[in-house]
C-alpha cells in the first residue's frame, strides 16, 4: 500500500505514521494484514526511517497517545519538513492483507 501525504507552510511538523493490520479484524476486515512494515520515503523516492513492530520506538509512541491496539503494527514518530513524503506498508516476510495507513499532526 502506498499513502501520500503533503506538509504545506514553511514550519516543521512533528507527526505520527501508523500501519495498522491485525486490530482492523475486531472491525469486521477480512484478511487483515497480520504484520505490517511501515516505510517512511521523502519526495525523492529515499527511504527515512522503518518500523516492524511500534515497540520498537515504544516510549515515543505512547508519548503520543497513538500506540496501537496489537504490538504487531508499526508506528513512526518524527519531525518533517515542508514537501511531499510516501508512506508505504508492506507485510513482513512477504505476508499480505488488508492494511490501513495514517497520519496524524502532533501538536
Amino acid at each position: 500500500m502506498i499513502g501520500g501525504f503533503i506538509i504545506g507552510g514553511s514550519a516543521l511538523r512533528h507527526i505520527a505514521l501508523r500501519a495498522i493490520g491485525p486490530s482492523l479484524a475486531a472491525a469486521g476486515v477480512t484478511n487483515p494484514l497480520l504484520d505490517p512494515v511501515l516505510e517512511l520515503h521523502d519526495q525523492n523516492g529515499v527511504l527515512m526511517e522503518t518500523n516492524d513492530n511500534w515497540k520498537q520506538n515504544q516510549a515515543e509512541v505512547e508519548a503520543t497517545g497513538l500506540a496501537p491496539n496489537d504490538d504487531r503494527e508499526s508506528v513512526i514518530v518524527t519531525t518533517l519538513s515542508p514537501g511531499n513524503y510516501t508512506a508505504i506498508v508492506l507485510g513482513a516476510n512477504g505476508l499480505t492483507g488488508v492494511a490501513l495507513v495514517e497520519a496524524y499532526d502532533i501538536p
